[in-house]
């Protein structure tokens, strides 16, 4: 009786717009800026507004949707100090962070502690003196590169843990988790006293020729955790409704280790499909989610690109909080179940069903993608 009475579930899904500050919305095209012509301006203390700092390091390893995180707050540092960024990351995502339009030097830090390359990439983190370095991680090795790097001055995030902020000078903000990711983000920009902009994503993918006729949907159907993936029939349905009701091209995303999983899911189609699934490196993924007319995804690193490149996102939502995690943006929609145990932040169901995931039906999911699509 205890596993019923903790479950609720609604007759149908509940949609919701994607949440954002009503007071700073992103445009609904992507930024673009270029990278040539950056100018080095002499170094000063970046105390208070107006200061400039010449050079500034960006600590933010991972992971997909994070680092988009952490682009506005980026902005604002390099508009707000006129400085040069370099920013550390694990490898995975250097040529990724490589296209990020505020971003001057990537540095690579090996993931594994114990890998030969990670003292050729100490050498590379010690090898520039930084006016400012700032932790978006908020994890003990952030915090140890943070403090391996040469700089006058280590800010850290209200979001830390592992004991990083032994490791901090100051902590930019008052925890607080009820607010978008981006939100906490900006608190730096905000402890440093500096403008905060309309939150803008400045990326530079390269161009993907995709010659399907519109519109152009992509499915995402897998992410990291389990218990965040909407059931893959569920997305077969969707993607033929429509096929069917609004004559769409269907593309299949995900990684190398779900390209089989994908490969099946493209024999259940009749119309245009096409699978992506490890085919693409991060930039190639990029330019592809730039060219849909709407991307339908669970709560990953995907969704977060797509959103952030300004294409509309219909987000599913289960176990993590959309008011945190979801979408950013006005353009955006997510469709969640209403049960008593969301958001639970577990990786797997404890009751072994998700019902979260599954009370988000088929049908509900095609009405707002094809309410989207014709708002488009």
């Amino acid at each position: 009786m205890k596993k019923m009475t903790a479950r609720m579930p609604s007759p149908d899904c509940m949609e919701t717009a994607a949440h954002l500050s009503a007071s700073a919305r992103p445009p609904a095209s992507i930024a673009m800026r270029s990278i040539a012509g950056r100018q080095t301006l002499r170094s000063k203390r970046c105390r208070r507004v107006g200061a400039v700092a010449s050079r500034v390091l960006v600590v933010k390893l991972s992971s997909l949707g994070d680092l988009f995180h952490a682009l506005p707050a980026v902005h604002c540092l390099k508009t707000g100090l006129q400085a040069t960024v370099d920013w550390v990351v694990h490898p995975a995502y250097q040529e990724l962070v490589a296209c990020f339009a505020d971003v001057d030097r990537v540095i690579p830090l090996a993931r594994d502690v114990w890998s030969g390359a990670l003292m050729g990439d100490v050498r590379a983190l010690r090898a520039e003196p930084y006016d400012l370095i700032v932790d978006l991680q908020g994890i003990l090795k952030s915090a140890l590169a943070s403090r391996l790097a040469r700089g006058s001055q280590r800010i850290g995030p209200s979001f830390h843990r592992e004991g990083s902020q032994l490791f901090y000078q100051t902590i930019a903000g008052p925890r607080n988790k009820d607010r978008h990711a981006v939100e906490e983000n900006l608190d730096v920009v905000r402890h440093l006293g500096l403008p905060v902009l309309p939150p803008v994503f400045p990326v530079e993918f390269p161009m993907q020729l995709v010659g399907e006729p519109e519109p152009r949907v992509a499915l995402i159907p897998f992410s990291r955790w389990p218990s965040k993936n909407w059931p893959v029939s569920s997305f077969v349905q969707t993607g033929r409704d429509l096929q069917e009701h609004a004559n769409a091209s269907i593309f299949l995303i995900g990684g190398a280790a779900e390209a089989a999983a994908c490969e099946g899911m493209a024999k259940e189609f009749k119309g245009c499909i096409m699978n992506l699934a490890g085919k693409l490196s991060l930039p190639q993924l990029g330019g592809v989610l730039q060219a849909m007319n709407l991307v339908i995804a669970n709560d990953s690193g995907p969704m977060h690109m797509a959103a952030s490149l300004g294409t509309s996102v219909l987000a599913v939502f289960g176990p993590t909080d959309k008011k945190r995690t979801g979408p950013y943006g006005d353009r955006h929609r997510v469709a969640a179940g209403n049960l008593r145990c969301q958001p639970c932040f577990a990786k797997r169901c404890r009751f072994q069903d998700g019902s979260c995931m599954r009370a988000v039906t088929p049908k509900c999911v095609t009405t707002i993608a094809l309410e989207m699509l014709h708002a488009n």
